[in-house]
C-alpha cells in the first residue's frame, strides 16, 4: 500500500510541544481536524481513549501507535509526531515515547485498510534502522518515503 494515500506532509509534526500522552494525541488530532480528515474532534478523541482503555498502544523503541476507529473520521489517515520531550506511556519495553503515529480510521475501513496499514507500519517499525531514521529525520517527505520504501521491500 502506498502510504502517501493516507499520510501527507501536513500530517507530520516534528516539533510537538506535548508533555503528556493526552496532549500528544490532541496535538496530532488537531492536524487531522484542520484538513477535514477528522470531522468531530471530541468524538474521535473519545474513540481513541476507548481503544487506549483496552490496552496501551505503546510499542517499543520510543514509539506509540494510538488509533481511533470512528464515525468522526471522514477518510482513513495517519498523523505522525515527534516530541521535544520524552512522554511517559505504557510501552512493551518500558521506554518513554518520542514518536507517535496516530491512526484515524473510518469504521468502513476497520477490517481492511486499517489492518493493511497497521501491518505495514508495524513491519517497518521492526527494523531498528527505520526507527532510528524516524527519530532523527528532519524532512516530513522523507518520513513518508521511509514507510513507502519499506512497503516496496515487503511486496
Amino acid at each position: 500500500m502506498d502510504i502517501s494515500e493516507v499520510l501527507n506532509a501536513k500530517h507530520i509534526k516534528l516539533n510537538m510541544v506535548a508533555k503528556t500522552k493526552e496532549e500528544a494525541i490532541e496535538e496530532l488530532t488537531d492536524l487531522l481536524v484542520q484538513d477535514g480528515s477528522v470531522i468531530n474532534k471530541d468524538e474521535f478523541l473519545r474513540d481513541v481513549w476507548l481503544r487506549e482503555d483496552q490496552g496501551s498502544t505503546g510499542f517499543e523503541n520510543h514509539i506509540a501507535i494510538p488509533h481511533g476507529k470512528s464515525l468522526a473520521v471522514s477518510h482513513t489517515t495517519l498523523a505522525i509526531g515527534r516530541t521535544l520531550n520524552e512522554i511517559p506511556w505504557e510501552t512493551m519495553d518500558g521506554s518513554d515515547i518520542r514518536c507517535v503515529i496516530l491512526f484515524a480510521v473510518r469504521l468502513e475501513d476497520q477490517n481492511t485498510t486499517h489492518m493493511r496499514l497497521l501491518t505495514q507500519v508495524s513491519s517497518a517499525l521492526a527494523d531498528e534502522e527505520i526507527i532510528e531514521q524516524l527519530l532523527k529525520e528532519k524532512d516530513p517527505q522523507n518520513i513518508i518515503d521511509i514507510f513507502n520504501t519499506e512497503s516496496d521491500v515487503a511486496a
